[in-house]
């Protein structure tokens, strides 16, 4: 076990513009590592765990976790179990149950989404492929506390979408709501709606043009029952920001320009009270200095009810002491306006990206540089913890993945 502390701080003052500042107490991060199957001790500052996969038991999660009130953590991983990925649960402890192993069959392949999970501690998911023999274009499944799955729909591709990515939303009706990438108008892709009978309603097919094209982000949706979203393509090239009205209109709200306005939205928008909506750009922004395989390296983007866009901030790459580089993953907001989030690079070593806030002030720090890819973002509790999941990593470097759990010093 290794106790890692974090005093590195982005801020950087005019005067010694390659300077970091140390961290404020309260961002000094303890984090626990435990390898393998095990318990984690107290730390210093609280309490955390990280669980490495082995492959049998997953491998590479492509997406965050959910947790329930108990402290179980619960995800996907795209490959491992019988080689088409797994669903998988790590207690409070750090000890990991596998729930499910993918077949490849009809209960579909390669899970790339964060689950959900409603009251009765059911979980919701996509998977990318497996399903229906000749398409296999995916499904959307529903699995019990036990691990017994139901596939609620099975995609074949044409107009019914094919292939999603993106994160589940659920309604009090208990209709779900998601997206695919691939599918619709010309390969596009869709939003599609699953009552809770398992009836698919495609609410939207992209043309591919001004409309956006292939929606790889999760949903969000306002007590109007409006959609919001992302389109990593399309517009004018760079991805869109879109409404859907309960009718299935679209409205485009923002197209991205590319450059320092940003470009390839990914994992979706949040909306705050007064209808602003947060998100961020894999690639684009103003730091020209910041290019890692031509292209700059992302940026945090609000859009007010308007349609107005605002750069909240520009990355500024994946040289030692930076604040990070190209996002794969949307951004989650406390009750205080502070936005946090992750980059799958930023410290300039291999295979190490960042966990970082940007406060409600308008500045932008890392809490702590993820020793691993982090590509699902991050949940928070009430505690202030956070809790995700990395590709690869671990201070081994595990190529399998793992998921972690970061406790600030308060």
């Amino acid at each position: 076990m290794k106790c890692h502390w974090t005093t590195r701080n982005t801020r950087r003052s005019s005067d010694s513009p390659n300077a970091a500042k140390p961290s404020t107490p309260w961002r000094r991060l303890c984090l626990m590592i435990v390898l393998g199957f095990g318990t984690a001790s107290p730390c210093a500052y609280g309490q955390g765990w990280l669980f490495s996969f082995n492959g049998a038991d997953g491998s590479i999660p492509m997406a965050g976790v959910v947790r329930d009130s108990a402290g179980n953590l619960y995800g996907t991983t795209f490959y491992g179990g019988l080689g088409s990925g797994v669903v998988f649960k790590v207690d409070a402890s750090g000890n990991d149950t596998t729930l499910h192993k993918f077949t490849c069959g009809a209960d579909g392949c390669s899970p790339s989404a964060a689950l959900i999970r409603d009251a009765a501690g059911n979980l919701y998911g996509t998977t990318v492929n497996g399903g229906d023999p000749i398409c296999q274009c995916g499904v959307v499944f529903k699995m019990d506390k036990n691990g017994n799955e139901t596939v609620l729909h099975t995609f074949i591709g044409g107009q019914d979408g094919a292939s999603s990515y993106a994160p589940l939303i659920r309604d009090a009706a208990g209709n779900l709501y998601g997206t695919t990438v691939l599918g619709g108008r010309n390969g596009n892709g869709i939003v599609f709606k699953l009552d809770a009978s398992g009836k698919e309603t495609v609410l939207y097919r992209f043309r591919g043009g001004a409309d956006g094209s292939q929606p790889s982000g999760g949903l969000f949706r306002d007590s109007a029952g409006n959609l919001y979203g992302t389109t990593g393509s399309g517009g004018h090239l760079n991805g869109t920001v879109f409404k859907l009205d309960a009718a299935g209109h679209e409205t485009v709200i923002y197209r991205f320009r590319g450059g320092v306005d940003g470009s390839g939205p990914i994992g979706g928008v949040i909306r705050d009270s007064a209808g602003n909506l947060y998100g961020v750009t894999n690639g684009g922004g103003a730091n020209t200095d910041c290019t890692v395989g031509g292209q700059a390296c992302g940026t945090i983007f609000k859009i007010d009810s308007n349609g107005t866009k605002t750069t909240l901030h520009s990355f500024d790459g994946n040289d030692a002491g930076s604040d990070g580089a190209f996002p794969e993953a949307g951004l989650i907001r406390d009750s205080a306006g502070n936005l946090y989030g992750t980059t799958s690079a930023g410290s300039g070593g291999v295979n190490e990206g960042t966990l970082f806030e940007f406060s409600a002030a308008g500045e932008e720090s890392v809490l702590t540089y993820v020793e691993g890819l982090p590509a699902g973002g991050v949940i928070r509790d009430s505690a202030g913890n956070f809790y995700g999941a990395t590709k690869v990593g671990g201070p081994d470097f595990n190529p399998c993945g793992t998921v972690f759990v970061f406790t600030p010093s308060l």
